[in-house]
């Protein structure tokens, strides 16, 4: 049967004559059912990604593009007079994950199912995600991010068990996802939710009851832990987790003929980033329970678990104080006590140990100790855990450590989102790229011709164009498409420094007020959420938002500078933005950024990185040389000194340089007072003069000069084409193919 009789027999209608949500929904029931029928890997060992974020984005046309029937869906639509891109707005984007960490996670997923791996995700069913951020008196506000619909790709399935707390147990339900590859098998994304969650318990806003677990546990993702009770709601969700995915796995692996003691002959468990931690102590447990010696138990647990970090900064490295273990998880706590004893008995370094001092848990440091990988996800990252970070791990464990650098998704970040490039790609390098991103290397034999760098010119252009009109009828914001498009899409944190690029926008502003206009226009394009407690990053979001305000009504200036700050952003917005991006900004502090995923996408989209050595930015550069990159700012060396050393002092810089005095002044003058609240911006200023942590003002002239250079190359369209090229062509290296191709040969052995 064809797509049409397919879609009219679901409908009981005419193509034509249906709704954009009927066509989904039937289009929904078959994708579900061709996922069902594909091929399954059954293969004895198997892989357990597991992890608090799965951020999948929307999946009907990921899903059509994975089972090869895109084209054919969007043509039968077209004939009918329906445009699948419409259909596409129908869908809810899943609320499942925040930034990059839950981003690579899903990537990460499409390829092990592509490369035809036998491999699931494990994770947790948010009801409510994040949050939806609404901008309002130019100012984050947090608002429910509902998703699931009556009819989901979320299938409800019988498995079942029950999660024992302090004073109560709950009962989880396992709902699964189907994870297509590209042409090749379906996994499971394991989504684990309890179900007398009751969406009836919000407050105003995000605001809930914090103790009513059997009403909230599974709401939302990453709760506000600026108090006690929201802190121990993040354990609450982590063992929920992580107990229900230890069951699942020891299940799984007994059916297939595991008697517990061979566990790392039938399961690998990957913990992404330290929340699921605890299923390390959890599996201990129940193998234990399941009659092993205690010393049995954690060897087999050993072999088993590996562990990936994904931060370089301490503070985001999860400590919990083992008062909170007694309150909701009393079971672990022996464990975790054996655990802490097994290694202080074999290591006086107080660094070393589980349980510190001041009684607090240090998660990594089990993931380290009792998993048999550590790795980090970019070159420079895993070298500085190896030199500095984890240095006194690495010196007991050299064995363990290894780096996967981070990959994205070519189906989804360039079939997807850019199909006008993507026909391009196809017609002159031939389509070997879908499967083998390496063979977009063949793109430079194309870097002389003129007819290729001017074509590179107007899909970047059209694409411009078409996230001008998206802007404009979600946002009412009329841009430039004639302009440089200068993007900054990522999580909103300090060390990523939304606020230095802020200063420039100031320092752009004041100069075109002074008669010093640029060559071309310029849009700053600003993306990201704050997380609801983070102050700090709230009041950067507030700065963006009053320089929208105050440089897109001045019309001496708009003409020359345009601000823009999208609002909630997310995987859709993503696809439409990084299309159209000229500028890709990755200006984190060097040292920093672990790894970074969307300076992949904006690079394989044509985008020219600005950025700072960090994360890997590093690769980028030696990929593309240093004529396709704009470098600036102090090495990842440099700042490590300066930490050490405790020598940084931004006022110094404030002094000594009149433009970052005029900039910084600006954030609380007349103008900014008008339109924002005195409150935010007298705070933001003052953090970036008494404080400023990630050295905003010690790279600010470095990244000023570079960015001017960035806007002056430009204007040469021809140059600035081969620029993208290369860019393109080199993108090649950070597939997720590859990441997880190496993670198989390195860790997993599947």
């Amino acid at each position: 049967m064809d797509i049409k009789e397919k879609l009219q027999q679901k409908m009981a209608k005419e193509i034509a004559e249906a709704s954009n949500k009927e066509i989904y929904d039937a289009l929904l029931d078959i994708v579900q059912e061709m996922a069902r029928e594909r091929e399954k890997n059954c293969s004895k060992k198997k892989l357990y990604y597991i992890s608090a974020e799965f951020l999948i984005g929307k999946l009907l046309s990921n899903n059509l593009i994975n089972l090869g029937i895109y084209n054919e869906v969007r043509d039968v639509l077209s004939r009918h007079g329906k445009d699948i891109c419409e259909i596409e707005e129908v869908e809810p984007e899943p609320s499942l994950g925040n930034g990059g960490l839950g981003r690579l996670a899903a990537c990460f997923l499409d390829s092990i199912s592509t490369l035809g791996l036998n491999g699931d995700g494990i994770g947790l069913n948010y009801h409510l995600g994040l949050f939806k951020q609404e901008f309002e008196d130019a100012l984050q506000k947090e608002m429910p991010n509902p998703w699931i619909e009556k009819k989901s790709w979320l299938t409800r399935t019988e498995v079942t068990y029950p999660i024992m707390f302090k004073g109560m147990t709950l009962n989880s339900r396992m709902y699964d996802i189907e994870v297509t590859g590209y042409h090749n098998v379906t996994n499971n994304l394991h989504l684990f939710d309890v179900e007398t969650v009751d969406e009836a318990i919000l407050e105003d806003g995000i605001d809930f009851d914090k103790e009513d677990i059997a009403r909230n546990l599974t709401l939302f993702l990453y709760p506000d832990d600026s108090d006690e009770k929201g802190r121990l709601l993040r354990i609450y969700q982590q063992y929920f987790m992580v107990s229900s995915g230890a069951r699942l796995i020891l299940d799984e692996c007994t059916a297939k003929g595991s008697n517990l003691y061979d566990l790392p002959e039938y399961a690998v468990i990957q913990i992404n980033d330290t929340h699921p931690t605890m299923i390390i102590p959890e599996l201990i447990r129940l193998l234990a329970e399941r009659g092993l010696e205690m010393d049995d138990a954690i060897d087999v647990v050993s072999r088993t678990c590996a562990y990936t970090n994904h931060t370089i900064l301490a503070e985001a490295l999860e400590k919990w104080p083992v008062e909170y273990f007694k309150k909701v998880v009393p079971q672990l706590v022996p464990i975790i006590e054996i655990l802490d004893d097994k290694v202080r008995r074999k290591y006086t370094d107080e660094s070393l140990a589980i349980i510190d001092r001041e009684d607090t848990v240090h998660m990594a440091h089990i993931d380290i100790h009792y998993g048999f990988s550590v790795n980090g996800v970019a070159s420079l990252h895993s070298e500085i855990l190896k030199d500095n970070e984890l240095n006194h791990f690495y010196k007991i464990y050299p064995e363990k450590f290894n780096n996967k650098t981070n990959g994205i998704t070519f189906r989804r970040w360039l079939i997807h989102c850019n199909p006008k490039l993507t026909e391009m790609l196809d017609f002159i390098i031939g389509t070997e790229y879908r499967l083998d991103a390496r063979k977009l290397e063949r793109l430079l034999n194309f870097k002389g011709d003129i007819n290729v760098l001017k074509r590179l010119l107007e899909i970047k252009t059209e694409n411009k164009k078409m996230l001008c009109r998206y802007l404009e009828e979600t946002q009412g914001l009329k841009l430039n498409p004639d302009s440089i498009f200068d993007i900054q899409v990522k999580r909103l944190h300090e060390y990523k420094r939304q606020q230095m690029n802020a200063l420039y926008v100031i320092h752009k502003y004041l100069e075109i007020k002074a008669g010093k206009l640029p060559g071309t226009p310029i849009t700053v394009i600003f993306g990201a959420k704050a997380a609801p407690a983070y102050v700090i990053a709230k009041d950067i979001i507030h700065l963006i938002l009053c320089l929208q305000e105050i440089i897109n009504n001045d019309p001496e200036v708009n003409p020359y500078l345009q601000v823009v700050m999208v609002e909630n952003y997310n995987v859709t917005k993503a696809e439409k933005l990084i299309p159209a991006c000229d500028i890709s900004e990755q200006i984190s502090l060097a040292s920093k950024e672990a790894s970074g995923t969307g300076n992949m996408k904006f690079m394989l989209n044509g985008a020219v990185t600005l950025g700072t050595e960090d994360g890997a930015n590093v690769e980028i550069h030696e990929l593309t040389g240093d004529d396709n990159i704009f470098v600036f700012g102090a090495t990842s060396d440099e700042v490590i000194r300066h930490y050490e050393k405790a020598d940084y002092v931004s006022k110094e810089f404030y002094e000594k340089d009149k433009e970052i005095k005029a900039a910084v002044d600006f954030i609380t003058n007349d103008k900014m007072l008008a339109v924002g609240k005195k409150e935010n911006l007298a705070r933001l200023k003052n953090e970036l003069l008494k404080k400023d942590w990630f050295m905003t003002l010690l790279d600010f002239k470095s990244y000023k000069e570079k960015k001017e250079e960035a806007l002056k190359a430009y204007e040469n369209r021809i140059e600035w084409a081969k620029k993208m090229l290369v860019n393109i062509a080199k993108a090649g290296y950070f597939s997720a193919d590859r990441t997880i191709e190496e993670y198989n040969r390195d860790i997993w052995k599947l």
